[in-house]
C-alpha cells in the first residue's frame, strides 16, 4: 500500500508483513495511550484492541491527541477507532469502552495479542492489568509516570525494577512483589527528579498522571506538558513496531536474577 511505502522500504518488505499480522492490545487512551495508536496505525499494524472507558473532556485537550472540539464528549475508545480507521481503512480495529480490573482482564486480553501497551494512569488498575498479562505470559510494555517532567532527554526504557526517581513505579513494583511478579515488565519511564509528595495516609491512592483510587472518587490533576506525554507515547509505539518486525515477535521473558 503506497500509505505504507516509507515503513515498508525501512524495515523491508518481510519485516514488513510481519508488522501487519501482529495484533496489539493498548489499554489507556489518554495522553500516552493516543500517541501509542498514532504511530501504531501508522506504521501499518492492522489489528488493534483499544480499550478505555472514559470520555473526552475540555481538559484533555492540552496533551491528548484524541482531544478536539469535534469530540468532546466522545468515548475515547471510539474516538481512536474512528481515528485509527481514518489513517488506514483496512486496519481491524476494536474498541472496548470498560473499565480495567480483575472482572474484566479476560474480556480484555482473551485471546492474547502478540503484544499488550499499558498506558493506565491510575494505580490499581495498572497492577492488575499487568499481573494479569504477567499470569498470562503476555508480553507488555507499560509506561510510568509522564506528569510533571519538562526534560524529554531524561525518557528512557528499562524493566519496571530498574527504574529510578518514578514514584509510580515505586508503587507499582510494591505491589507487582506482593502479587508474585518479578522481573520481566519493560516500560518507558523518566528518570527526571520530580517535586511533588505521592505518599498518602491510604495506600490504595492512585498515583500516575492523574491518581485516584475509583472510578468515582475525586482525581488529584498533576501538571503534565503535550511534548513529554506524547514522547512516552511514541517511545512506546517505537519499542512495540521494532519488536513486532521482528522475527521472533515480542516475547515474554521473566527474569527472576
Amino acid at each position: 500500500m503506497e500509505r505504507f511505502s516509507r515503513i515498508q522500504r525501512l524495515l523491508g518488505q518481510e519485516r514488513f508483513e510481519r508488522l501487519q499480522s501482529r495484533t496489539v492490545t493498548v489499554v489507556g487512551l489518554g495522553a500516552v495511550g493516543g500517541y501509542v495508536v498514532e504511530g501504531l496505525a501508522r506504521a501499518g499494524i492492522s489489528n488493534l484492541r483499544l480499550i478505555d472507558f472514559d470520555t473526552i473532556q475540555p481538559t484533555n485537550i492540552n496533551r491528548q491527541i484524541l482531544a478536539l472540539e469535534s469530540t468532546l464528549g466522545m468515548l475515547k475508545a471510539v474516538a481512536a477507532k474512528e481515528r485509527v480507521l481514518a489513517i488506514n481503512p483496512a486496519c481491524n480495529v476494536e474498541a472496548l469502552p470498560i473499565f480495567t480490573a480483575e472482572e474484566t482482564l479476560d474480556t480484555i486480553l482473551e485471546p492474547a495479542p502478540d503484544l499488550l501497551i499499558d498506558a493506565i494512569d491510575s494505580l490499581n488498575p495498572k497492577v492488575q492489568l499487568l499481573v494479569g498479562a504477567y499470569e498470562r505470559k503476555i508480553p507488555t510494555l507499560s509506561s510510568m509516570g509522564a506528569a510533571l517532567r519538562t526534560d524529554p532527554t531524561k525518557v528512557r526504557i528499562a524493566d519496571i525494577f530498574s527504574t529510578t526517581n518514578c514514584p509510580l513505579a515505586k508503587h507499582v513494583r510494591k505491589r507487582l512483589r506482593r502479587r508474585g511478579v518479578d522481573r520481566g515488565i519493560s516500560c518507558v519511564y523518566s528518570f527526571e527528579k520530580v517535586d511533588f509528595d505521592y505518599t498518602q495516609p491510604n495506600e490504595d491512592v492512585q498515583v500516575g498522571e492523574t491518581p485516584h483510587s475509583d472510578r468515582g472518587r475525586e482525581r488529584n490533576v498533576l501538571g503534565s506538558l503535550p511534548t513529554v506525554t506524547g514522547i512516552f507515547g511514541l517511545t512506546l509505539a517505537n519499542e512495540a513496531i521494532m519488536q513486532l518486525a521482528s522475527e521472533a515477535g515480542p516475547l515474554f521473558t521473566p527474569d527472576k536474577s
